[in-house]
C-alpha cells in the first residue's frame, strides 16, 4: 500500500500477519473465520474503531485479497452495515447471488445473512458504517405498524447515480466524518442519536425490501371506518383486558370483517396489530431513563402475563431482549 493511500486514514491496530488480523476481527466481531485469496505472506493491515450507542465506524486497510464469514453467536450483535470502499472493493455471497462495492455504488447488507465475504483488490481501504440493527427493527414498527420478523430483503447495492443513493450516501459520509478519530458526533450523543435515526428512515423508505409496496400503495389505500374505529379502540384500551370480539364489537363488525379490513388495509392481523401497539408501549417505558418500574411491573401494565413470551416476541421485533434494552438506557 502507497503511502498517499493512506494519508487521510490513522489505525489503532495494525500488521503483518494475516493470523493477527484474523484474532483482531474475531475480539472484535465474535466467531470470524477468514482465508486469505493467494498468498498471505507480508500481509500488511490496519483497522480503526469509533464507537457510539447506536452505530460503529469500522475502518480497514489490507493489502491483498481475503474472504471470510462470521457465525453469530448469542453475543454477536446484529446490525445493517453500509459499506463505503475508498479503494478496492467488497462483496457478499448470499447463496448463488453476489452483491459488491465498488466504484459508484454502496453496499448494504445485515450482519446475520451473509454466506461469506470477500475482500477485494490491493491496497483496499474500507469504511463500514454499522448501524444497530434494533433501531432499523424499531423504525420499520413505527413506520409500517405491524409486526416484523425474518429478513427484511434490504436491495444490497446502493447506485450513487441515483437520487436516493446520493442522499443516503451524503448523510451516511457525514456521520463518518462526524465519529472517525473521536470526532464532534461522539460527544453529542443526542445529535449523533437525531442522525443514525434519519439515517435508518432514508434506509426504510428508500431502499427496496419486502414491505415496501406499504409505502408506494399505502397513500391510496384509506382503511375504511370500522378499521380506524377498531384502531382508536385499540389505543384507547391497550392497557386494558381487551380481545378481538370486543374490538369487533366497538368496530361494529364482526370479527371476520375486522380481520379481513386490517388484512387489506393494515397487513397484518388485527390481534398482532394490538400486540404491536402493546410492545410499542412496553418499549417507551424500558426507554425511560427516569422509569423506576419493575420488568414485571411494566410486562402487566401493557398486557403481558407471561415473561418469557414477552421476551422472546420483543427480540424477535427489536432485536434485542428486554433486559438489554433497559441496561441500555442505564448506561447513558
Amino acid at each position: 500500500m502507497t503511502e498517499n493511500s493512506t494519508a487521510p486514514f490513522s489505525f489503532r491496530f495494525s500488521g503483518s500477519s494475516f493470523d493477527n488480523m484474523v484474532e483482531t476481527l474475531g475480539g472484535a466481531f465474535g466467531a470470524f473465520d477468514a482465508e486469505p485469496v493467494g498468498r498471505a505472506q507480508d500481509f500488511h493491515w490496519g483497522l480503526d474503531f469509533s464507537v457510539c450507542d447506536t452505530a460503529v465506524l469500522l475502518t480497514g486497510y489490507h493489502e491483498a485479497e481475503f474472504q471470510f464469514n462470521i457465525e453469530p453467536t448469542v453475543d454477536t450483535a446484529e446490525y445493517l452495515s453500509i459499506v463505503v470502499p475508498r479503494s478496492g472493493g467488497m462483496g457478499v455471497t448470499y447463496g448463488s447471488r453476489v452483491a459488491e462495492a465498488g466504484q459508484g455504488k454502496l453496499l448494504l447488507y445485515n450482519n446475520f445473512e451473509p454466506n461469506s465475504v470477500i475482500m477485494h483488490g490491493r491496497s483496499n481501504v474500507i469504511d463500514e458504517l454499522l448501524i444497530n440493527w434494533p433501531l432499523i427493527l424499531q423504525t420499520i414498527g413505527q413506520t409500517f405498524e405491524m409486526p416484523f420478523s425474518g429478513s427484511l430483503d434490504l436491495l444490497p447495492e446502493l447506485d450513487l447515480s441515483k437520487p436516493e443513493g446520493r442522499l443516503i450516501n451524503n448523510l451516511t459520509e457525514t456521520i463518518i466524518s462526524g465519529m472517525r478519530d473521536d470526532g464532534p458526533l461522539l460527544q453529542s450523543p443526542i445529535a449523533m442519536a437525531h442522525m443514525t435515526q434519519a439515517l435508518a428512515d432514508l434506509v426504510v423508505r428508500l431502499v427496496p425490501h419486502r414491505l415496501s409496496h406499504f409505502l408506494e400503495n399505502g397513500p391510496a389505500l384509506i382503511a375504511p371506518r370500522h378499521v380506524r374505529r377498531a384502531i382508536e379502540f385499540m389505543h384507547a384500551n391497550i392497557d386494558q383486558p381487551i380481545t378481538m370480539p370486543k374490538v369487533a364489537e366497538a368496530a361494529g363488525v364482526s370479527s371476520r370483517a375486522l380481520e379481513t379490513g386490517f388484512r387489506a388495509f393494515r397487513g397484518t392481523s388485527p390481534a398482532a396489530y394490538l400486540l404491536t401497539l402493546r410492545l410499542r408501549a412496553a418499549r417507551q417505558d424500558l426507554l425511560d431513563p427516569e422509569s423506576k418500574e419493575t420488568m414485571k411491573a411494566i410486562c402487566l401494565k401493557w398486557g403481558f402475563f407471561h415473561f418469557g413470551r414477552f421476551s422472546a416476541v420483543y427480540k424477535t421485533t427489536y432485536g434485542e431482549y428486554p433486559s438489554d434494552t433497559r441496561k441500555r438506557v442505564m448506561r447513558r
